[in-house]
């Protein structure tokens, strides 16, 4: 497959016109689009101008060194996450890993292989266009989400969401099932190989001068272990994803029709994982906590899915709350948290309290929380809805009490009561 670089290009840094010579002809021959610079000041300059595909960086330049370019370009939000592969003559383990710990992808070694540095390039190419597609893809749908979240919490129609959801967590499990189900035979094929040099290198211990010098230059040993190392790393970032999954499907369970027994911590943990980027932190103001005092709960008989649809509001209400507390400068001496307690009390019946440490609710206005279309929200942040709609699913549907707690200053909590086997339909 060829990569296309469109209207990008590829930036060669040397000072050995030789070099620059030899990379050159190897880029053109593929059709691959170049500049040079013959310094670091000068790579510099050229790369926030113009910021290109890759940047092929030697190491041992006269003025300010490869290591300390590749450190300026790293430090630069402009110019940061462009790929550096450096080029260079050192072979040794120290230098290549300070220049791995400095950003760079890659090592090509010199005496330059025209074929080896064709094959590199292409590589780390196709890797970036993989990246920025998947990050691109990743952003998109995130956007989408969040603004899709947004409205429909503020309409209080989170039904929709759950559907939206769903049908996000599907299109999601699709491309991590494929790579998830491929590491296991990609890591064999990688251990086949390995055990079929370490063989060839005891049946064949004095190998010609060419094959000697091609492992040197690749540094075998080394590629085979970072071969693993980067595999595992494959593995754990598709678990991560795999769990986000599992929450969103678990989430969007909108069993409407029909009670089923439920792990309500399930339910809670499932919309911490939505609400996640709510509670990152977000220029000035920082991460709020979340506290989990789970006690030992059984399964509860309820509507799962509008279960999940109270725990979504409360927990977005908390964050709310935190968020008006730090705008006015009332949390400058103590951290924003929310604290999610369960537990089941001596009637036998399952405690769900959701608290924050933000600015509390007055009195006089406690008594009017449940009450339809009545917000303490400026205008255009919410509906009133939401608490009544929380109210009628724990009181009707389920059975149960939603009570409020509140001390301004202090903080407000929300409890949340149901019977283990709730019958009430």
């Amino acid at each position: 497959m060829t990569t296309s670089l469109n209207n990008g290009f590829i930036l060669i840094v040397d000072d050995n016109p030789t070099n620059l010579s030899v990379l050159s002809e190897a880029l053109a021959s593929e059709g691959l689009r170049f500049r040079v610079a013959v310094d670091g000041e000068s790579a510099i300059a050229l790369t926030e101008r113009n910021q290109p595909e890759l940047i092929l960086l030697d190491v041992q330049m006269p003025g300010i060194d490869g290591f300390e370019t590749c450190c300026r370009l790293k430090a630069n939000p402009v110019t940061e996450n462009i790929p550096i592969i450096f080029t260079t003559a050192l072979a040794d383990t120290e230098s290549k890993t300070k220049g791995f710990f400095l950003g760079a992808v890659d090592y090509i070694p010199k005496p330059f292989a025209q074929e080896e540095v064709i094959a590199r390039v292409r590589v780390h190419l196709r890797l970036k266009q993989l990246t920025e597609s998947l990050e691109q893809q990743i952003s998109d749908r995130t956007t989408a989400l969040q603004q899709a979240q947004v409205q429909l919490v503020q309409k209080e129609k989170l039904s929709t969401l759950g559907e939206l959801i769903a049908g996000i967590a599907h299109e999601m499990n699709n491309p991590i099932s494929f790579i998830t189900n491929n590491i296991p035979p990609l890591k064999e094929y990688i251990a086949g190989i390995t055990e079929l040099l370490l063989l060839y290198e005891q049946e064949y211990p004095n190998p010609t001068a060419t094959v000697t010098n091609l492992i040197e230059n690749l540094d075998l040993k080394f590629v085979l272990e970072d071969l693993t190392k980067i595999l595992n790393s494959f593995q754990l970032g598709s678990e991560r994803i795999q769990h986000l999954s599992t929450s969103l499907r678990s989430f969007s369970r909108s069993d409407s029709d029909t009670k089923i027994s439920a792990d309500l911590h399930l339910g809670l943990d499932s919309t911490l994982m939505i609400l996640q980027h709510r509670l990152k932190a977000n220029g000035d103001r920082p991460r709020i906590e979340v506290m989990k005092n789970y006690g030992k709960l059984p399964q509860v008989n309820c509507y799962i899915g509008e279960m999940n649809q109270v725990f979504m509001n409360l927990l977005a209400n908390a964050i709310d709350a935190l968020d008006e507390a730090i705008m006015q400068g009332e949390m400058s001496y103590k951290i924003p948290r929310i604290e999610i307690t369960t537990e089941i009390n001596s009637q036998q019946m399952i405690v769900i309290e959701i608290a924050d440490n933000g600015l509390g609710i007055p009195e006089r206005l406690k008594k009017r929380l449940f009450e339809p279309l009545f917000t303490t929200k400026p205008v255009g942040k919410g509906t009133g809805l939401g608490l009544s709609i929380a109210h009628q699913i724990i009181v009707e549907k389920h059975n149960g009490t939603l009570e409020v707690n509140s001390q301004p200053g202090v903080g407000t909590e929300f409890k949340i009561t149901i019977p283990t086997l709730s019958t009430t339909t």
